[in-house]
């Protein structure tokens, strides 16, 4: 009974999710036909996914999707991995706290795309100047969410560890990463979401990555050829990547862990 009224609950949201998709997208398009705006600055949403559908099947959008995807992905990567070893080195004692609060209050702030200048100094025309500006953009947001998480962890849980003779890697595997991993996760989302703005801006900026060149670029050259259409072909994509990797991925992990465990935060 429980799985059917959890099947029914899921079904119920991607239909609710799917008609304000829909109300959405049919809004634009009445929008566009009503000549309220000039149809080169406003076009139909028929007329992009039909430009976003032919540029899928020819290939190109998928081509400089996966550009992208695969900077982010390197860039969310390092930064994870950065932000689960700072927020645990300011878990070791007021000083490391400390150091990580001074660094977190210091570079947080800091745009990343104004970062660029510095990266392409220090890494050239290359991949590495991207990732390194994504990098900067994610891992201090991340470290806020997985330190607010580690602190929220009762302190019986870790004496319960303690007790049964977790130590080390094996208490933060254990006891520590599964309490604090709502925040966690929540910190993981934010991420996904600064990192695709970075590289998007950084794409702008930087253009072609050798010869290669991602959604961000793409939006670049458009607007430069004043293609609206395809630019917000471009746009298009970058939702649709947004809702399926939401959908698929992140949604996946809450019910199947979080959600499972009654661990809302």
């Amino acid at each position: 009974m429980l799985n059917n009224n959890k099947s029914e609950s899921i079904y119920k949201t991607i239909i609710q999710k799917g008609f304000i998709l829909l109300s959405l997208m049919f809004l634009w398009e009445l929008i566009a036909r009503s000549g309220i705006f000039n149809e080169l600055l406003f076009p139909r949403f028929s007329t992009i996914a039909l430009s976003f559908f032919q540029q899928v099947q020819n290939g190109y959008l998928i081509e400089i999707t996966l550009v992208s995807l695969s900077l982010i992905f390197k860039g969310l990567l390092i930064s994870l991995i950065i932000a689960l070893l700072l927020s645990f080195l300011a878990m070791m004692g007021n000083f490391f706290h400390n150091l990580v609060e001074v660094l977190n209050s210091i570079f947080h702030p800091l745009p990343g795309i104004a970062l660029l200048p510095v990266a392409m100094l220090w890494f050239g025309l290359s991949e590495a100047s991207i990732i390194f500006i994504i990098a900067h953009s994610v891992i201090w947001p991340m470290v806020i969410s997985f330190l607010t998480g580690l602190k929220s962890i009762p302190r019986i849980n870790i004496e319960v560890g303690q007790n049964i003779g977790l130590k080390g890697p094996a208490l933060i595997w254990g006891v520590m990463l599964p309490a604090a991993s709502p925040y966690i996760l929540s910190g993981i989302k934010i991420g996904w979401a600064r990192a695709w703005r970075s590289a998007i801006a950084a794409e702008m900026v930087f253009g072609a990555v050798g010869t290669a060149g991602g959604l961000g670029w793409h939006i670049f050259k458009t607007r430069y050829d004043f293609d609206i259409v395809g630019t917000f072909a471009a746009l298009l994509t970058i939702m649709v990547v947004g809702i399926v990797v939401e959908e698929l991925f992140f949604n996946s992990i809450e019910n199947r862990t979080i959600k499972r465990w009654n661990m809302i935060v």
